[in-house]
């Protein structure tokens, strides 16, 4: 009989104390989030700078989740070693059932941590390009830049890319280390055109757009030479010569910020079209086709072009 009494209250006690355990893990749901809602949230609102806030709002949403689960920890497992004993076999158990979910929080510690890139960076990663908005445990999200949309403009689309993805894909960063680009204009002058004043021309406009547009990024190769391994190598625009099809190619070859290549490119465009305009000996080429009447004019002309004087 003694022994049904011990049973009796024992099971009394237990069910008492599961019970306080349920009713503590209830008020540790229901307070948490008012606090964060009511008290943190209007606090965060008031920062001005969308940067600054941003990353409060960041370190207090982490912060509640390690306060919750270190909570929910401590009411329903006595002492530090039994939540670390749980926490292993956790671990161990959902790590085949949840590959792709340890792999983007692993992803995410690395991102945090390695810094490979923030919110605010220009990216590249595998198929995907675009400006970093967000950050967070699962993935990252960017605007999307480039694809129908011409010269590294956004297309006005979000994409959410699994954290996991930054171990497998290879990852770009417009804006870390040397935050400067190099950038083509290839221009295309006829056979006719004088290609040696038309190069000139391009020269001179490109010399002044750099010092308009501060092209400048000697100091920052330097900065960045000092962690990796960069060989020193001429900043200054350039203009090459290459003969097409069609006529001869002058490229434009200059620096600039990413963010800044389709304003250059525009501004460099517009001053192109108003010097060669002045220009009667200058036009540009384009792919053309030509059509001969009969075939002796079509061999006469091509005999000509070769530069035979016996052309019939």
């Amino acid at each position: 009989m003694w022994d049904s009494i011990v049973d009796f209250l024992s099971s009394v006690y237990k069910t008492s104390h599961i019970r306080a355990k349920i009713i503590a893990t209830i008020i540790a749901l229901i307070a948490l989030p008012i606090v964060r809602r009511f008290i943190i949230s209007p606090l965060i609102s008031k920062i001005k700078d969308n940067e600054k806030r941003y990353k409060w709002n960041k370190t207090i949403i982490y912060s509640f989740y390690f306060l919750f689960f270190f909570i929910i920890g401590s009411i329903w497992f006595e002492g530090f070693e039994s939540i670390a004993t749980f926490l292993g076999l956790l671990a161990g158990g959902t790590a085949i059932a949840l590959k792709d979910p340890i792999s983007n929080i692993a992803g995410w510690l690395y991102i945090i941590t390695r810094s490979p890139f923030k919110v605010g960076d220009r990216i590249q990663l595998g198929q995907h390009a675009g400006d970093v908005i967000d950050i967070t445990v699962s993935n990252f999200t960017i605007m999307e830049m480039g694809n129908w949309v011409d010269a590294d403009q956004n297309t006005g689309r979000l994409i959410h890319i699994p954290n996991g993805k930054i171990f497998i894909e290879a990852l770009a960063n417009y804006e870390k280390g040397f935050h400067f680009i190099w950038n083509e204009i290839p221009v295309l002058v006829t056979f006719e055109s004088d290609w040696k004043k038309a190069k000139i021309i391009l020269e001179g406009i490109i010399k002044i757009k750099s010092e308009e547009f501060h092209f400048n990024a000697s100091e920052m190769l330097k900065k960045a030479s000092k962690k990796f391994m960069i060989r020193k190598t001429s900043l200054d625009p350039v203009v090459y010569t290459k003969v097409e099809e069609s006529g001869v190619a002058l490229t434009i070859r200059h620096l600039c910020k990413p963010r800044d290549r389709r304003d250059i490119e525009e501004s460099i465009w517009e001053s192109i079209l108003k010097e060669f305009k002045r220009e009667i000996d200058i036009d540009f080429a384009y792919p053309t086709i030509r059509r001969y009447m009969n075939l002796e004019e079509g061999k006469h002309i091509a005999a000509l072009q070769k530069g035979e004087k016996d052309a019939p």
